[in-house]
């Protein structure tokens, strides 16, 4: 069938078209987890749904956080039902999980795929976000723009996930993603490594042979893991110098507000979004490229709108 490409991501010619007819009484609620400290947590996701927005293939299109507002709970009340008869919910998490097995459903109240509400709508829950085929491709262009035009035979393509039992499925996820990228053959090497198990992420240079390294945060947003934790474990960057000195301290000799507020957290980030400017990083004669977390990327908002199986009205 004869493709078009949207996005970044691969859709079919009729798919686009259904795609880009609105459907006057449905609406997409995209739930992500959010940050009180992290004010890039829930950027990708409200850019996300400003672009499905501005297409105005649903009626309405809003976000619900577990950890930010609108919550969860509100999420309830965002969609009237007079102009609203279906609500397409999905979640803009990287894997299955906890969150998108019990937290989501227990809050918005869902029973399984299709809940029919009380007030005559009716909710369909979705898959999340990472279980798209194309997530695969959004990875290879990652790594395309973060690193063009290297010899892939002196080549390795890192997929870094957080690994432990508490984060299993996004382990799991990610292995599957380096498989799939292992088999076209465009790297000398794709590995699937962690931050807390085996294969960790701070052994790639006795993980990888290439002259060149390509690393690819498997997370929906940027925050304290790609912007300092996975910098460390490279070996190419250090916790900015204001954070560093807070954690030094005993948090009563700090003054109000110092750490953990989100004015706080809004400067180091400022700072912190350099690392993702300073390729390549030159390690033990070796380059190194670090590139921002794959859910940041804008062909994310095409996934989701896929996600919803909406068609022509």
């Amino acid at each position: 069938m004869l493709k078009l490409s949207v996005g970044r991501s691969t859709l079919s010619i009729r798919r686009f078209l259904s795609l880009m007819t609105s459907n006057g009484r449905s609406a997409l609620l995209i739930v992500a987890h959010g940050s009180t400290v992290n004010p890039d947590s829930s950027a990708p996701t409200l850019a996300h749904a400003a672009e499905i927005r501005r297409r105005k293939i649903f009626a309405d299109v809003e976000c619900a956080f577990w950890k930010e507002e609108p919550s969860l709970r509100d999420a309830l009340f965002l969609f009237d039902p007079e102009s609203i008869g279906e609500v397409c919910v999905v979640p803009n998490f990287i894997s299955e999980g906890y969150f998108t097995q019990t937290v989501i459903p227990r809050e918005l109240q869902l029973n399984g795929a299709t809940t029919k509400r009380s007030n005559g709508q009716t909710w369909k829950y979705c898959e999340p976000v990472g279980n798209h085929a194309a997530v695969t491709q959004l990875l290879l262009n990652r790594a395309s723009d973060v690193a063009p035009d290297l010899d892939p035979a002196e080549t390795s393509l890192l997929v870094v996930a957080h690994g432990t039992d508490l984060n299993e499925n996004s382990a799991v996820a990610a292995k599957r993603e380096a498989e799939k990228i292992r088999r076209l053959g465009k790297f000398a090497e794709v590995l699937n490594v962690y931050m807390e198990e085996p294969p960790l992420v701070s052994d790639w240079r006795k993980l990888t042979k290439t002259r060149n390294v390509v690393v690819v945060p498997f997370f929906i947003s940027d925050g304290l893991h790609s912007y300092e934790d996975i910098p460390r474990l490279l070996g190419i960057a250090h916790c900015h110098p204001e954070r560093c000195e807070a954690e030094s301290k005993d948090p009563a000799e700090l003054p109000m507000g110092t750490t953990g507020s989100l004015d706080f957290a809004r400067d180091d980030v400022k700072t912190q979004r350099l690392v993702f400017r300073g390729n390549p990083h030159r390690i033990n004669g070796r380059s190194l490229f670090y590139a921002p977390s794959i859910g940041t990327d804008p062909g994310f908002a095409d996934i989701i709108i896929e996600q919803t199986g909406i068609t022509k009205s």
